[in-house]
């Protein structure tokens, strides 16, 4: 088997930042989608995210995502890796990290922000409503948000290319 393009970054050197993980064509539409990796936390140096908060920020970020004015209609996906080190956002288009960087900043402000009940948090709406942890989530936003995008630079905005 080929092996797959994210296996081929070196996660040793991967911080947390906004890249482009992937750009694809749609084999049936030929519309580009552009896969954008999240990273919240620093692979093997950080301690991953605990599965409450990481479904939190599931369920705002994409109800944030799919009620924006502007991005709602090119929103594919929006959800956590498998690792727990961050998400994947797939919108359409050939989108680079600086054009997503502004709408990444605003999901996680969102989320920084948020008060109320957790959207889609209820035993009829979700196969676990219970695992939901919305103070670490608001916690890993604002991280996310002051310590990673306030001021980030090209070297977090592009994969590492060292081996």
């Amino acid at each position: 088997m080929e092996r797959i393009a994210s296996f081929s970054v070196n996660h040793l050197l991967l911080e947390p930042g906004v890249y482009v993980s992937r750009i694809d064509r749609d084999p049936a539409t030929g519309a580009a989608v552009t896969t954008f990796d999240l990273r919240l936390t620093a692979p093997n140096d950080e301690p991953v995210m605990n599965t409450a908060e990481c479904h939190t920020i599931e369920h705002l970020g994409a109800t944030f995502l799919r009620n924006h004015p502007t991005w709602a209609s090119r929103v594919v996906y929006f959800g956590p890796m498998g690792c727990r080190t961050g998400f994947y956002l797939v919108v359409f288009g050939e989108v680079s990290s600086e054009q997503i960087l502004p709408l990444v900043r605003e999901m996680f402000e969102f989320v920084r922000d948020f008060e109320g009940d957790i959207p889609g948090a209820a035993p009829e709406e979700c196969g676990n409503y219970l695992d939901q942890n919305l103070p670490m989530a608001k916690w890993l936003a604002a991280r996310y948000l002051e310590r990673d995008l306030a001021n980030i630079d090209e070297s977090h905005l592009t994969y590492p290319t060292g081996e």
